[in-house]
């Protein structure tokens, strides 16, 4: 059936607000081209965007022509204000952004595990409220929120998990308490690199992989057919807990001990380069940085990478990680055969290209199913960055919904 003339009317507006944010501003004449639409269509909307405050006169076209120059369109960047939190276990970062994603303000805090779940919370919560100020933003429309553990994909409350400080689950709805009008997401951090690798990242040209997080824990993202795929109960990709040979035991349902995080993990890790002499040296060298175990991991794996070709001890190192690394892939990929995986997490940046192609190789030999091995191409901030898309994604859904069609605020993994 042909749509009604008001569905039309908002397929052309969010049709033409998709372009204003991927090309920049336009002009009319652009406009009519890229959308197909006619010269009168295209006024209709300018005018309907404008009187809506999505978008506004940002300039001129320059062009050389009779008359004057093309009124130059964009979008309202500062319609709306966004946040993004990547929540980790020893602390807080946050980016604040217009509606268009471009950072404004950013800034970290330190929560150390001494902290109380009270003053833990409010140095976080005082941390969004200052980079917020600092951004000119005097209400956030949308948050997005990163953070390890379970997420529940119903309600999208972070739910109780063995290992992670109190102050984790309190944190939204303290922010829910100081930011009344804002919508807030939540998703598991995996998810979120994943997404941003998708988007922005090592998997920009694929619409199936998994994305291996190697860091404090061990977890795993799946993105088949485009889409991130969560499971029944938000746990798809927890491959800490999978069964696999060389542990000293099986994992349970409340410890993960036993499993492939026994083999892969940041403790796992540094104990395997003290095994292969390599702890000694980078600790000689200051390359420990950082707070926790899966940054002073990562140290390590790093050192390894800079002399694995002038240091055999340092290559038999990265051979072994390689080796438990390619298992619990394996796994994965004989269930899903995504074609793709990418190393991601701060041990899996630190190794980069050099862990991959060792993983790949191993890979073609332990499985049929031919799959690329990649390094994460978004460093340290992909978690971060998920999140800022996430938040943008949504805030544009509403705003660029017609009137009447927009979501309550609610809170939700993403």
């Amino acid at each position: 059936m042909p749509a009604s003339p008001s569905t039309a009317r908002a397929i052309n507006d969010r049709l033409a607000l998709r372009l204003l944010q991927q090309e920049g501003p336009l002009t009319a004449g652009q406009l009519k081209q890229l959308t197909g639409l006619s010269r009168p269509s295209v006024a209709d909307l300018v005018e309907r965007l404008a009187l809506a405050g999505l978008i506004a006169v940002v300039g001129e076209s320059g062009e050389q022509r009779r008359g004057p120059n093309a009124k130059l369109y964009g979008i309202v960047a500062d319609r709306a204000h966004l946040a993004a939190l990547d929540v980790r276990l020893e602390g807080v970062s946050v980016v604040v952004s217009d509606l268009l994603g471009r950072v404004l303000a950013e800034a970290s805090v330190p929560i150390g595990p001494d902290a109380g779940t009270g003053p833990a919370v409010e140095q976080a919560v005082t941390l969004v409220e200052r980079t917020a100020k600092e951004a000119g933003a005097d209400r956030l429309h949308t948050v997005g929120i990163g953070a390890p553990g379970l997420i529940d994909p119903a309600g999208g409350e972070l739910r109780d998990s063995t290992g992670l400080p109190a102050w984790h689950r309190r944190l939204v709805a303290a922010l829910q308490e100081r930011f009344p009008d804002a919508r807030f997401s939540v998703e598991n951090e995996t998810n979120l690199a994943a997404l941003a690798e998708q988007r922005d990242g090592a998997a920009r040209d694929r619409d199936t992989f998994v994305l291996l997080w190697l860091g404090m824990g061990i977890g795993a993202a799946v993105v088949l057919d485009g889409a991130l795929r969560r499971g029944a109960s938000g746990g798809a990709g927890e491959i800490g807990f999978l069964p696999v040979p060389g542990t000293a035991g099986l994992p349970s349902a409340t410890d993960c001990g036993g499993g492939f995080h026994s083999l892969a993990g940041a403790a796992a890790v540094a104990d395997l380069a003290a095994r292969h002499g390599v702890a000694e040296r980078a600790g000689a060298q200051g390359e420990k940085s950082g707070p926790g175990r899966g940054q002073g991991a990562a140290a390590l794996v790093r050192a390894a990478v800079e002399r694995a070709g002038a240091d055999p001890s340092a290559g038999r190192f990265l051979d072994a990680l390689a080796d438990r690394v390619a298992l619990g892939a394996a796994a994965v990929i004989s269930v899903l055969d995504p074609g793709c995986l990418v190393l991601a997490g701060e041990i899996g940046r630190a190794g980069g290209d050099t862990l991959a192609a060792r993983v790949q190789r191993r890979l073609a030999r332990l499985s049929p199913l031919p799959t690329e091995v990649r390094s994460s191409a978004l460093g340290g901030g992909a978690v971060l960055r998920g999140a800022l898309l996430t938040a943008r994604d949504r805030a544009q859904e509403e705003l660029f919904a017609p009137p009447g069609s927009r979501p309550a605020l609610v809170t939700r993994a993403y």
